[in-house]
């Protein structure tokens, strides 16, 4: 196959803005469909939910329980190769190291001024749902990732959804790795309906209050359609990545790390941005072959990428490409430049950023330890990666000593009367004097 390297600066409009998109345009085509899946789970439930397993993933549940039960989990380890179960263990260990960090503390309580304290309280969210996808192959990384910081952010309930395979099992690592992570309320259901599930709740399932985690473009329209009733997080859609490089950078390389996120699926994207024509056109020799050596059915997904949101974007300066990358805020981006720092100082949006020749996006998406689910769809402007803040909320606190209610009262009544809230300056004015607390600092 050809690969396809554009010159941005002579592109046309309409041709930048889909690039732009990316997959997200496809979003909004399936929102119908999804609409009618949500109101068939809300109205059918558990019944609903298993037609559906039936009619998109093509697997008949029969007399299986939508949960995985204790029993399965325990055979989930079991069945494993010791090679896997250490590399899990690895993994989730380095997860688990990274995310600790994160943890805050219960309350921080600060003295603005003598006798006027104000912080936060951080609590973590009473019931969250995750959702692990498998469609295009098992991913327990997705499992210990988003596992991991809601244990760690102290959930009281983590319910995980994830599609079973043919005979209606959910993927051994997958379970090994939820284990690992400390949850064991597993479904084995995915798709719009599982989203749907997880916002409202069936026979089986508990609705819960907030939502994560990557999917399809239909879980991703899912995820927005509920968003009125459930938190949904992050935007997590299809897989996006982008490598910035110069002229110094080793097209090989490259184009090794041009493929990695492009096998996740026809509807992800992956570009190469360059000012070199040279580099372009050979990473663009080399991939043809490369692409051919990849077992079914990755190469089908590469090769639909490369002809729809992939390939080779050459700009005038290694300036206007960071730009570029500014504007389309990538999931995944690496930076193979002759000094990836100094190019670290220029980018403003990304998910995640990936710096020299010696980090490919496969080490960030299993086993670094920095979270791998991130925001897709130009939302790395606003969204940052999966952690423990995900799960938490936070409660501002106050308290005021004798000293502190002394100083703010009189600016307080002022603003009240200035904006014309009576009974705000009421409570100040008609207060009585406190003369039985002592004026002690918490």
């Amino acid at each position: 196959m050809q690969i396809p390297i554009q010159r941005w600066s002579t592109m046309s409009r309409a041709d930048r803005k889909k690039t732009l998109l990316r997959s997200e345009q496809d979003i909004a085509k399936v929102r119908e469909a999804v609409e009618s899946v949500i109101e068939g789970v809300r109205s059918g439930g558990d019944r609903a939910l298993r037609e559906l397993t039936a009619k998109f993933d093509r697997v008949e549940l029969g007399d299986k329980p939508l949960r995985v039960s204790a029993v399965e989990m325990d055979r989930a380890s079991e069945s494993l190769g010791e090679e896997v179960r250490r590399a899990l263990e690895f993994a989730v260990d380095n997860v688990r190291r990274f995310h600790t960090g994160q943890v805050p503390n219960g309350l921080d309580l600060r003295e603005v001024r003598p006798g006027i304290y104000a912080g936060e309280r951080a609590t973590p969210i009473e019931s969250v749902g995750l959702y692990v996808p498998r469609g295009r192959g098992s991913f327990p990384s997705m499992m210990y990732m988003l596992c991991v910081p809601a244990v760690l952010a102290g959930v009281r309930r983590i319910a995980v959804a994830t599609p079973p395979n043919k005979e209606g099992d959910v993927d051994a690592a997958c379970l090994y790795a939820a284990r690992l992570s400390g949850v064991d309320e597993v479904y084995r259901f995915g798709g719009a309906q599982a989203i749907a599930a997880l916002a409202y709740g069936t026979e089986s399932v508990g609705g819960v209050a907030k939502i994560l985690g990557p999917g399809s473009m239909y879980v991703s329209a899912a995820q927005r359609l509920v968003a009125s009733d459930v938190e949904v997080g992050l935007p997590a859609g299809p897989s996006e990545s982008l490598v910035i490089a110069d002229a110094e950078a080793d097209p090989y390389r490259v184009a090794l790390d041009l493929l990695v996120e492009a096998e996740h699926g026809s509807d992800s994207s992956a570009l190469l941005v360059t000012e070199s024509n040279q580099l372009a056109e050979s990473v663009a020799a080399l991939l043809p072959r490369m692409i051919s050596q990849v077992p079914q059915p990755r190469r089908s997904f590469i090769e639909d990428v490369m002809k729809g949101y992939g390939g080779i974007l050459l700009f005038d300066s290694i300036e206007s490409a960071i730009d570029f990358v500014n504007d389309f805020a990538p999931e995944h981006l690496q930076v193979q430049t002759r000094d990836p720092f100094a190019t670290l100082s220029r980018i403003k949006n990304a998910g995640e950023i990936l710096l020299g020749n010696n980090t490919p996006f496969s080490a960030a998406n299993y086993a670094i330890g920095a979270n791998a689910v991130l925001p897709t769809g130009g939302k790395a402007k606003t969204w940052s990666p999966v952690s423990v803040r995900d799960f938490m909320k936070y409660s501002s606190v106050v308290f005021l000593t004798d000293k502190g209610y002394a100083a703010v009262k009189e600016p307080v009544v002022t603003l009240a009367d200035y904006e014309g809230f009576f009974t705000h300056a009421e409570a100040f004015r008609k207060r009585p004097e406190n003369t039985n607390r002592s004026d002690s600092s918490p």
